[in-house]
């Protein structure tokens, strides 16, 4: 009974940290920062990335092995955005990011595709939109782990429709920040128009999330399997 308290208090607080208080932090980037302090809010995202990771361990320390798996997700993910970088919105980060979520578990997949963000942008370049990025990659990842428990997500059917609400959910969401930050407020008329211009990359990032989850989440998720036994690690 405890145990299960536990498990259900972890997940409210790492709720609340992820779909309230970083979206609290975005916004006031935006509209009280004017969007020019987007490195603080970007450490800030990675601080609060990090808060839901540790409240899973509860008691004990962390192993270095444990952060050290999270680290070697997100250069994956980085190396893969850069291999893919000669066709726009063709990217594995999110792949990758759902299949950390899936193996790993919520938390570190939200980790990991914060990480994937602002790393890969240090070789593409860093601005307004990083904080952003960095809360879309970070929540399909949170989103794919919460499936993950149900075992529903080894399945293909389920990792196709995953990958395909992925590419809809980051377009969808960056939308919302290039609304905001051109004028300042969110309108629904731009909004909408913002999504129709972004509708074929918004395909593109569906399609690639289909391919690299076919291709890559057996392969890896199998070895993040074996990781996570042998070493007991983010269990």
């Amino acid at each position: 009974m405890q145990k299960s308290d536990n498990k259900r208090l972890r997940l409210i607080i790492s709720t609340l940290v992820i779909f309230v208080i970083i979206p609290i932090v975005l916004y006031a980037g935006v509209v009280y920062l004017n969007d020019r302090k987007y490195y603080f809010i970007s450490v800030v995202i990675v601080l609060l990335a990090c808060v839901p990771l540790f409240i899973k361990f509860e008691r004990r320390k962390p192993q270095p092995r444990e952060i050290l798996i999270i680290a070697v997700m997100a250069a994956i993910s980085v190396a893969g955005r850069m291999i893919f970088v000669v066709v726009p919105g063709f990217k594995p980060v999110a792949a990758i990011t759902i299949i950390t979520g899936i193996y790993l578990g919520a938390e570190a997949g939200f980790l990991t595709g914060a990480l994937s963000a602002i790393v890969s942008n240090i070789f593409f370049g860093q601005g307004p939109w990083t904080p952003f990025q960095m809360f879309m990659w970070g929540m399909i990842g949170f989103l794919a782990g919460v499936l993950g428990k149900t075992g529903v997500m080894e399945k293909k059917v389920a990792l196709i429709l995953f990958g395909v609400f992925a590419g809809g959910l980051f377009s969808f969401g960056m939308d919302v920040w290039g609304v905001i930050s051109f004028s300042g407020i969110f309108s629904w008329e731009a909004y909408v128009a913002a999504l129709g211009t972004a509708l074929p990359f918004t395909i593109i990032y569906a399609v690639s999330n289909v391919i690299f989850l076919l291709l890559l989440a057996k392969p890896i998720g199998e070895k993040l399997k074996r990781i996570k036994i042998k070493y007991n690690i983010l269990q």
